[in-house]
């Protein structure tokens, strides 16, 4: 059996080596980022949190016409380009020293991870026939995932030592990666361009309502984003008698489970049926999840880990297949010339998800409780099950610019 972090040679391969280069570099930037903003830059966090919310606001409006770019002039040079000018703008933080730089430095970072996402879909898309799209994406996944521990752990000897130099030199390693990233890409066949230059692309994607409905369901299911990062280690220190430690556990349990099981749990994903079953499923599966998570608030300290634990495996098996089923729909129900676009609309909905999510949490989680819980639980099973309709209007549309997807039994 092949291992789940090695998908087949060829494309598919150079494309998660290509993933798990910049992953290994954004690990170690993540967390490491926000103290050297604040301890070396010496901006305070306030303007840190406006900048990069700035910086991601930005970067989710122009992902689209960048999507677009690598439709119309071809998706393996758009994705090298924007991997250098990635590669660039971390660069950039190494110079940066008063808050409107760092902001710019922020819009150009932000702006250029999601052209590269959008664009790097398009390439698949280009590359890998549809019945492998979603296998390969969980390859892209569990890749990411182990790239992001590694980096974390560059990143951790970093804030070990403290330094100048060590903050700097994991600023580097990122930047580094972008370029490694961007070389291992050209070792791709060319894609031809999906849109001609000289054609319209039609009304564009802001204008296919059913693929907005889509998305904007996706962007719902999303907001457990930052569940791991900020919702549950508040709950964990305002709600609970468990131990602090339990936090690092849990992300680790998270991290390890995707990269050993993401990509069976795709295999089940072959088309607009079976994606919307798993998407209905994860929402059962993150009601439970929910409730389990609340049991933990008034118990003993080792009943709330256990509690604690228990929540956390059903919340990452909700999580793998939500991704299978949304990777799935997001691309059977996007027109084949015009991926990168729909791909670059699709995937704001990860940078809404990341900017709104904090807030939503912190709401519901520490300031209301247990029915906090309850009603997120309840609000991911609506969004899951609305996603049935919503996709049988996208599958049947019928318009003149916009190519009704076939279906995949």
């Amino acid at each position: 059996m092949r291992h789940s972090l090695v998908p087949p040679a060829g494309p598919q391969r150079v494309l998660a080596l290509a993933q798990l280069s910049n992953s290994v570099g954004d690990g170690a930037y993540y967390v490491t980022s926000a103290l050297y903003f604040t301890h070396v830059v010496g901006l305070a966090p306030a303007h840190v949190g406006l900048g990069l919310t700035v910086g991601w606001a930005v970067g989710s409006v122009v992902g689209v016409p960048l999507g677009r770019l690598a439709d119309r002039r071809g998706a393996r040079g758009t994705a090298v380009l924007l991997a250098l000018a990635t590669g660039l703008a971390v660069a950039s933080f190494l110079v940066v020293r008063d808050f409107v730089p760092f902001v710019l430095a922020a819009c150009a970072y932000a702006s250029a991870q999601s052209g590269l996402a959008a664009a790097r879909q398009a390439l698949l898309a280009g590359l890998v026939s549809a019945g492998e799209r979603t296998g390969l994406l969980a390859h892209l996944q569990a890749t990411l995932n182990a790239g992001l521990a590694v980096g974390a752990g560059l990143g951790g000897l970093a804030l070990h030592a403290g330094t100048r130099v060590a903050y700097l030199g994991v600023f580097a390693v990122d930047a580094v990666s972008f370029l490694v990233c961007a070389l291992l890409l050209l070792r791709l066949p060319a894609v031809a361009p999906r849109v001609p230059s000289g054609k319209r692309s039609g009304a564009g994607v802001l204008r296919d309502r059913p693929y907005a409905v889509i998305t904007v369901l996706n962007t719902v299911l999303l907001l457990r984003m930052p569940l791991l990062s900020l919702g549950i280690p508040l709950w964990i220190a305002e709600r609970t008698a468990a131990p602090a430690w339990v936090v690092s556990a849990l992300f680790v349990l998270n991290t390890g489970a995707v990269m050993a099981f993401q990509v069976r749990m795709a295999r089940g994903v072959s088309g607009l049926a079976s994606a919307t079953r798993a998407v209905r499923r994860s929402g059962w599966i993150m009601l439970a999840a929910c409730a389990v998570f609340a049991l933990s608030a008034g118990a003993s300290p080792w009943v709330a880990v256990g509690a604690l634990v228990v929540g956390a495996v059903l919340q990452v098996v909700a999580e793998m297949g939500q991704s299978a089923g949304s990777w799935q729909l997001s691309f059977d129900l996007a027109p084949a010339d015009r991926a990168g676009e729909y791909q670059g609309f699709f995937g704001t909905g990860v940078t809404v998800a990341r900017t709104l999510g904090p807030l939503v949490l912190t709401t519901l989680l520490v300031e209301w409780g247990t029915p906090g819980w309850l009603l997120l639980g309840a609000v991911t099973l609506g969004a899951s099950y609305a996603m049935g309709p919503a996709t049988r209007r996208a599958a049947g549309r019928v318009t003149t610019d916009v190519r009704q997807p076939e279906l995949v039994n």
